[in-house]
Protein backbone atom coordinates (compact mmCIF):
# COMPACT_ATOMS: atom_id res chain seq x y z
CA UNK A 1 0.00 0.00 0.00
CA UNK A 2 1.83 3.35 -1.07
CA UNK A 3 1.87 5.92 1.37
CA UNK A 4 0.70 9.20 0.06
CA UNK A 5 2.07 12.36 1.29
CA UNK A 6 -1.10 14.62 3.04
CA UNK A 7 -1.76 18.43 1.33
CA UNK A 8 -4.54 20.53 3.34
CA UNK A 9 -5.53 23.38 1.56
CA UNK A 10 -7.19 26.73 2.83
CA UNK A 11 -8.84 28.15 -0.60
CA UNK A 12 -11.69 29.67 -0.86
CA UNK A 13 -12.56 30.38 -4.56
CA UNK A 14 -13.98 27.34 -5.80
CA UNK A 15 -12.53 26.61 -9.33
CA UNK A 16 -8.93 27.00 -7.85
CA UNK A 17 -9.13 24.68 -5.21
CA UNK A 18 -10.78 22.05 -7.70
CA UNK A 19 -7.72 22.48 -9.63
CA UNK A 20 -5.40 22.21 -6.63
CA UNK A 21 -7.34 19.00 -5.71
CA UNK A 22 -6.90 17.71 -9.29
CA UNK A 23 -2.82 18.50 -9.68
CA UNK A 24 -2.10 17.56 -6.14
CA UNK A 25 -4.24 14.21 -6.50
CA UNK A 26 -2.98 13.65 -10.33
CA UNK A 27 0.69 14.00 -8.86
CA UNK A 28 -0.75 11.02 -6.55
CA UNK A 29 -0.98 13.45 -3.26
CA UNK A 30 -3.86 12.67 -0.62
CA UNK A 31 -5.55 16.53 -0.86
CA UNK A 32 -8.07 18.24 1.85
CA UNK A 33 -9.17 21.34 1.21
CA UNK A 34 -11.19 23.89 3.18
CA UNK A 35 -13.19 26.89 1.66
CA UNK A 36 -12.99 28.40 5.30
CA UNK A 37 -11.09 28.99 8.62
CA UNK A 38 -13.64 27.20 10.61
CA UNK A 39 -13.67 23.90 8.33
CA UNK A 40 -10.10 24.15 8.01
CA UNK A 41 -9.59 24.89 11.91
CA UNK A 42 -11.88 22.53 12.76
CA UNK A 43 -10.19 19.26 11.04
CA UNK A 44 -7.24 20.18 9.31
CA UNK A 45 -4.71 18.70 11.89
CA UNK A 46 -6.71 15.33 12.50
CA UNK A 47 -5.95 14.70 8.91
CA UNK A 48 -2.13 14.63 10.27
CA UNK A 49 -1.24 16.42 7.30
CA UNK A 50 2.79 16.81 5.42
CA UNK A 51 1.87 20.54 4.16
CA UNK A 52 -0.52 23.44 4.20
CA UNK A 53 -1.45 25.59 1.55
CA UNK A 54 -3.09 28.38 2.58
CA UNK A 55 -4.62 31.29 0.67
CA UNK A 56 -3.78 34.89 2.29
CA UNK A 57 -7.50 36.58 1.75
CA UNK A 58 -10.81 34.46 3.07
CA UNK A 59 -14.49 35.44 4.01
CA UNK A 60 -14.15 34.43 7.08
CA UNK A 61 -10.31 35.16 8.15
CA UNK A 62 -7.04 35.75 6.79
CA UNK A 63 -5.10 33.01 5.98
CA UNK A 64 -1.47 35.10 7.26
CA UNK A 65 -3.38 34.75 10.47
CA UNK A 66 -3.83 30.61 10.24
CA UNK A 67 0.11 30.27 9.82
CA UNK A 68 0.70 32.56 12.70
CA UNK A 69 -1.37 30.23 14.20
CA UNK A 70 -0.07 26.84 12.90
CA UNK A 71 3.82 27.96 13.48
CA UNK A 72 3.18 28.47 17.13
CA UNK A 73 1.36 25.42 17.77
CA UNK A 74 3.41 22.76 18.71
CA UNK A 75 1.99 20.16 16.85
CA UNK A 76 2.01 22.16 13.42
CA UNK A 77 5.04 24.35 14.04
CA UNK A 78 7.31 21.90 11.75
CA UNK A 79 4.74 21.47 8.96
CA UNK A 80 5.94 23.70 5.82
CA UNK A 81 3.19 26.17 4.89
CA UNK A 82 2.99 27.46 1.19
CA UNK A 83 1.12 30.91 1.52
CA UNK A 84 -1.04 31.90 -1.81
CA UNK A 85 -2.27 35.40 -3.29
CA UNK A 86 -3.32 37.60 -6.07
CA UNK A 87 -2.83 40.75 -3.68
CA UNK A 88 -0.16 40.41 -1.41
CA UNK A 89 3.52 39.83 -2.41
CA UNK A 90 6.32 37.34 -1.36
CA UNK A 91 7.82 40.11 1.38
CA UNK A 92 4.13 40.76 2.46
CA UNK A 93 3.75 37.65 3.45
CA UNK A 94 7.08 35.29 3.68
CA UNK A 95 8.75 38.25 6.20
CA UNK A 96 5.91 38.80 8.83
CA UNK A 97 4.80 35.12 10.03
CA UNK A 98 7.23 32.38 8.80
CA UNK A 99 5.50 31.00 6.09
CA UNK A 100 8.05 28.57 4.18
CA UNK A 101 7.10 29.82 0.60
CA UNK A 102 4.36 31.75 -1.10
CA UNK A 103 3.02 31.11 -4.28
CA UNK A 104 1.52 34.16 -6.33
CA UNK A 105 -1.59 33.82 -7.96
CA UNK A 106 -2.50 33.58 -10.92
CA UNK A 107 -0.03 30.43 -10.67
CA UNK A 108 1.95 28.44 -12.64
CA UNK A 109 1.16 24.68 -13.01
CA UNK A 110 3.90 23.31 -13.32
CA UNK A 111 5.76 25.60 -10.46
CA UNK A 112 3.35 25.04 -8.08
CA UNK A 113 3.27 21.03 -8.52
CA UNK A 114 7.09 21.65 -7.94
CA UNK A 115 6.93 23.91 -5.19
CA UNK A 116 5.26 21.63 -2.96
CA UNK A 117 7.86 18.90 -3.86
CA UNK A 118 10.26 21.01 -3.10
CA UNK A 119 9.11 21.99 0.50
CA UNK A 120 8.41 18.32 0.93
CA UNK A 121 11.96 17.31 0.23
CA UNK A 122 10.78 15.35 -2.79
CA UNK A 123 13.32 14.28 -4.95
CA UNK A 124 12.28 14.08 -8.39
CA UNK A 125 10.17 17.30 -8.44
CA UNK A 126 8.15 17.73 -11.87
CA UNK A 127 8.85 14.13 -13.48
CA UNK A 128 7.21 11.01 -13.37
CA UNK A 129 9.41 8.16 -13.67
CA UNK A 130 7.30 5.04 -15.85
CA UNK A 131 8.26 1.76 -16.72
CA UNK A 132 8.98 0.82 -20.01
Amino acid sequence: MECKRKVCVLEDNDDIREIIEFLLESEHYEVFSYATVKAFLKDALLNKPDIFVLDVMLPDGNGIEVCKKLKSDVNSSAIPVIMMSANYSESDVKGSLSANDFIKKPFDIGDFVDRIGIQLGDRFVGSVITAD
